[in-house]
């Protein structure tokens, strides 16, 4: 049998690393297609990123699929985790607001939680997970600002893509628990090895990047980051906590990004927190409280004793 799929303490501090990790990629990203075409930021990603990793497996002695079957498995990752929602979020960022297209990407955990339903024995709804999507959901809306979604209606295939990139994480997640048995480095290094294979010729047939200017600096160094941080060390990071906390448990990363993206610039750049930072970071603490469960089940032992006491 495997193993039961909590949130222990030391994946809820690797999902807070993560979400600082992948609130970067925004940004990067953002950088990146200013000069670069969407699908060549893609690849320059997952190149830079998959040859890091195969580097390090080798250096620490992780093996390798050796085989056209090992790898196999790694393709339907590969495509879902990385070719799908890394070219319709960079596409879509070309044409939406950074702020919208992190609301829609923080439809992820609703994408996951409906699949995972469905797909999987013992990733199931309950009410508690229910109120605690719609809250943290709630609340990211409240931090990046309502005014946003003014935007909604115009772009609308930007914001489709957006959302199609959503349900492929949603998808991916699910997909992922088949390998919670191997090394996340492992098994980080295969998904991004596939993706740069599938990538390439896609990359050489529509954006034929021989054919553009040379980028600058900026967006080099912005490619570089999203390689090395936002997604080398970040997908060894995601392998782990799928591993341990499920679908579901993964997907609530991007209700975090956010507030890692707030507060870094509120500590880093002396940025303003707002009232509404505020609120929106209160209401998705109760959202990850009702997913996780074990707040509100304390609470009731509290209470069950404190009325023991006071009927004795």
């Amino acid at each position: 049998m495997q193993p039961r799929l909590t949130m222990s303490a030391a994946s809820w501090l690797l999902l807070i690393a993560l979400s600082v990790l992948w609130g970067g990629s925004f940004f990067f990203a953002k950088v990146a297609v200013l000069e670069l075409p969407p699908l060549t930021v893609a690849l320059g990603r997952v190149t830079i990123a998959a040859a890091t990793l195969l580097l390090l497996a080798r250096l620490s002695g992780v093996a390798l699929p050796d085989s056209a079957a090992a790898w196999r498995p790694y393709v339907p990752m590969g495509i879902l985790n990385n070719l799908i929602p890394f070219s319709l979020i960079f596409w879509g960022q070309t044409h939406i607001p950074s702020g919208l297209a992190a609301i829609l990407n923080a439809t992820t955990p609703l994408f996951t939680v409906l699949v995972a339903h469905v797909a999987t024995s013992d990733e199931k709804l309950n009410a508690g997970r229910v109120a605690g999507l719609l809250f943290g959901f709630a609340g990211v809306v409240t931090m990046i600002g309502p005014d946003v979604l003014r935007d909604l209606g115009s772009n609308v295939v930007a914001q489709l893509a957006c959302l199609a990139a959503a349900l492929s994480y949603g998808l991916a997640g699910v997909y992922g628990r088949r390998f919670r048995a191997e090394p996340p480095l492992r098994v980080a290094a295969g998904q991004l090895t596939v993706s740069t294979v599938l990538l390439t010729p896609l990359v050489m047939l529509i954006d034929r990047p021989w054919t553009l200017a040379t980028p600058s600096m900026t967006a080099i160094a912005a490619i570089v980051a999203l390689a090395l941080l936002s997604t080398a060390l970040a997908y060894v990071i995601f392998f782990r906590i799928l591993a341990s906390a499920g679908a579901t448990g993964i997907s609530l990363v991007t209700f975090l990004i956010p507030i890692s993206a707030i507060l870094l610039g509120t500590l880093i750049l002396g940025e303003q927190l707002a009232l509404r930072h505020v609120a929106g970071m209160v209401a998705i603490a109760l959202g990850l409280a009702a997913i996780d469960g074990r707040p509100w089940a304390q609470l009731r032992r509290t209470w069950s004793r404190g009325r023991a006491r006071g009927s004795a």
